[in-house]
């Protein structure tokens, strides 16, 4: 739901008030019931927090399963590289 910034014309004062997009314009002051109207405001600022967003942030479960799958068929085994390293312990 929008927030729409209105200002009076008798009184001066503006505030704001959310409405639906299909509701129609306010036409008096809660103050002094004098006339407003509605100003053209730039809105609010995207604020994004985190490490970021990606494409993969919001698939599917079933893809996010198939990729899982796929990066660790491309990494080699763990008990592979353990054995190397004993193997290098050794010599």
């Amino acid at each position: 739901m929008p927030t729409y910034e209105y200002e009076c014309q008798k009184c001066g004062c503006t505030f704001e008030r959310f409405q639906l997009i299909s509701a129609p314009p306010l036409k008096s002051c809660p103050h002094c019931k004098g006339k407003v109207r509605r100003l053209i405001s730039a809105g609010a600022g995207i604020i994004f927090k985190g490490s970021g967003f990606y494409t993969t942030d919001y698939r599917s479960p079933s893809y996010k399963a198939a990729q899982k799958k796929e990066k660790e068929a491309s990494e080699p085994k763990k008990e592979k590289k353990d054995a190397e390293t004993r193997k290098d312990k050794a010599k």
